[in-house]
C-alpha cells in the first residue's frame, strides 16, 4: 500500500475579522500576535500605512487593513490585534505588521474546499484573494498575503517600505 501525505493538500489558515468580515492569511507567513501599539508617522506614506514600530531592534511598517480594503475607520480597542507576519516582496523577505479588528481561529483547510473568487467583471478587485472556503456556515476570504503586500501595498507607496534593518533603540 502507498502512503499518501494529505498534509499537502490541506494547509492551516489564521482568520481574522475586518468590518464583520472573516478574512484569512496563510498561517505559515504569520510570525507573531501583538496587541495595538501607537506608531512613530513615516512623512508621505498612504494612508494605510499608520507608521512604525520597533520590534525587537528591527523597524516594522505597520498597515491598517481597513484602509486598505477601503473599508469605514474604526477606533482601535482591546481586540484589535496586530498580526506581523512575513513576505517576499522584490525577491527579499519583508516583515510587517497588518492591523485587524479581532482575530478569529485557525483553520485546517483542504485545497479541495476552496472555491475561486466570484468573476465580477473587473467591478472589484480579486487580485489578492487565494480563495473562499465555508467553515462552520461562514465564508472566509482567504488572502495572498505575499501578492497583497507586493502589489498592493508596496506598489501603491509613494516612499518605500522602510527595509527590515535593525534599529538603535531597544523594543
Amino acid at each position: 500500500m502507498v502512503a499518501v501525505n494529505m498534509d499537502a493538500s490541506r494547509h492551516q489558515y489564521l482568520t481574522f475579522m475586518l468590518a464583520d468580515e472573516e478574512y484569512g492569511v496563510d498561517i505559515l507567513t504569520v510570525q507573531e500576535l501583538r496587541g495595538w501599539q501607537e506608531t512613530t508617522p513615516i512623512p508621505n506614506a498612504p494612508s494605510y500605512v499608520l507608521g512604525v514600530i520597533n520590534l525587537r531592534g528591527v523597524v516594522i511598517p505597520i498597515v491598517d487593513l481597513r484602509d486598505r480594503f477601503g473599508l469605514e475607520r474604526m477606533e482601535y480597542g482591546p481586540t484589535t490585534v496586530v498580526i506581523i507576519v512575513k513576505v517576499i516582496a522584490s525577491g527579499k523577505e519583508r516583515v510587517l505588521g497588518i492591523v485587524v479588528d479581532a482575530v478569529s481561529e485557525v483553520y485546517d483547510i483542504a485545497n479541495s474546499d476552496l472555491q475561486p473568487p466570484p468573476d465580477m467583471d473587473g467591478a472589484i478587485s480579486i487580485d489578492f484573494i487565494t480563495g473562499l472556503a465555508t467553515m462552520d456556515k461562514k465564508m472566509v476570504i482567504l488572502l495572498d498575503i505575499n501578492r497583497l503586500v507586493h502589489e498592493g501595498i508596496l506598489s501603491k507607496s509613494k516612499s518605500p517600505m522602510p527595509a527590515t534593518a535593525p534599529a538603535t533603540e531597544a523594543a
